[in-house]
């Protein structure tokens, strides 16, 4: 059996952000929007779940930083975070600021209803009006995971981010076509976690140890590869 150290693992700890608040059925994307962490229990579990000993990144949206806060007053102190934009919620364009309903009709009037995708708002390589596709920021998702994955090797990130962020991610990891990555769920305040394996041997780069997991829920905490 072909062991891997430690030192060759990096383990991704994704972290979705607070609630947003305002914004029920509405589109909100890439926009720079409020979210709720007055959830206290919701921070202590998260806490309680997460490495002391992690690298903290997260996007340069507020409700990544706000969230990142709550953790660590809830009784997880670490570091001072780096800030990547290329981990950002995707760019919806024109159809930010619309309500679903608003978004679905305006998808049917343009393409028509037996072209829509079941799970999202419309196929990964579509890029709306004056925004960019889940395929392009795959593209950027991936280019901040590969260099992080480099600088910091074998080390625990927390990465505080966004739903299309960590689909993005799990694409990358399991080499999904990108519209099957929609078939994820990441709510709010869950945690995915991911492992980069370096090093000979086959079956790939990548090792997921739990998705969506919500706060409170038991998971596995092994960083091992065997």
């Amino acid at each position: 059996m072909l062991m891997t150290p430690l030192e060759d693992v990096t383990s991704w700890w994704w972290v979705r952000h607070a609630p947003v608040v305002g914004y029920d059925g509405i589109i909100y994307g890439s926009q720079d929007v409020p979210a709720d962490t007055s959830d206290e229990e919701a921070y202590q579990s998260l806490a309680k779940g997460l490495p002391d000993d992690a690298i903290w990144v997260t996007s340069h949206l507020k409700r990544t930083h706000v969230t990142a806060d709550a953790i660590g007053q809830a009784g997880l102190k670490h570091p001072e975070r780096l800030i990547e934009q290329g981990l950002g919620e995707q760019n919806f364009g024109n159809w930010q600021d619309m309500t679903y309903a608003q978004q679905d009709a305006d998808w049917r009037a343009r393409y028509g209803a037996e072209s829509m995708h079941k799970f999202w708002y419309c196929p990964a390589d579509h890029r709306p009006e004056g925004g960019e596709s889940f395929v392009d920021m795959i593209d950027r998702v991936a280019e901040v995971i590969t260099r992080m994955n480099e600088t910091h090797r074998g080390r625990n990130i927390v990465a505080v981010a966004h739903g299309g962020t960590i689909r993005a991610a799990l694409a990358l990891a399991l080499g999904l076509d990108p519209d099957r990555a929609f078939s994820f769920q990441t709510e709010n305040l869950s945690t995915t976690r991911i492992d980069h394996v370096k090093g000979p041997g086959t079956g790939g780069d990548w090792r997921v140890a739990f998705i969506n997991k919500r706060a409170g829920n038991k998971a596995p905490a092994s960083r091992q590869i065997a």
